[in-house]
């Protein structure tokens, strides 16, 4: 599998989780025209994330792998693997103590190298949402690479379903591989639900 499968070549995509699951997480990724095209569990109570992306409800086809180094670390690095090749896609990589007030994340090449950025909004924005409901302020990130602004992230306002918007659309040259960036937008619904 490669990043020209129909799953990663969209220039719009909607993550959703869903809402009042006790126990882990549940997570479904839409095209522009609202049809499921990835679909995801997360497993309660583990130290070590390992999230699977399947291309639909009966997770029988598994697409990519979200993988966390280490156990519990606040600046943490989530390798992402494409599930067919088994080959790395790449990395995603909080920074830790700068993310305490805007949240900021790298996008990593399978070198380790630093190829892009996603970065919340801005810091007042960013401080709202971590004392106050998250719904009412809704997040909203920047993508960027070399340093040219290549895609978005919003949550929507809602108090009762999350739900992220990603637009590539800036992307025409396909500089970042999207399932790098698809895998921030997983990844971001998962970290959201630990902390709302």
């Amino acid at each position: 599998m490669d990043s020209t499968r129909s799953e990663f070549t969209q220039d719009q995509y909607v993550f959703r989780r869903r809402v009042f699951r006790f126990f882990g997480g549940e997570f479904t990724v839409y095209d522009s025209n609202g049809n499921l095209i990835m679909y995801s569990e997360q497993k309660s109570f583990k130290l070590k994330e390992d999230m699977r992306i399947y291309s639909d409800k009966a997770m029988v086809n598994e697409l990519l792998r979200i993988k966390a180094r280490q156990v519990l670390d606040f600046g943490a690095t989530y390798d992402v693997i494409d599930s067919h090749s088994e080959q790395p896609v790449g990395a995603l990589r909080r920074k830790g103590l700068k993310s305490m007030l805007k949240d900021e994340w790298l996008f990593l090449d399978t070198q380790g190298q630093e190829i892009g950025v996603i970065q919340e909004d801005n810091l007042l924005m960013a401080l709202l949402r971590r004392f106050g409901p998250s719904w009412l302020f809704p997040q909203r990130y920047s993508v960027s690479t070399r340093g040219v602004q290549v895609a978005a992230l919003n949550q929507h306002f809602n108090p009762f379903v999350l739900k992220y918007t990603l637009d590539l659309s800036r992307d025409h040259e396909k500089i970042l591989d999207r399932r790098l960036v698809i895998a921030a937008g997983i990844l971001f619904c998962a970290i959201e639900r630990r902390q709302s």
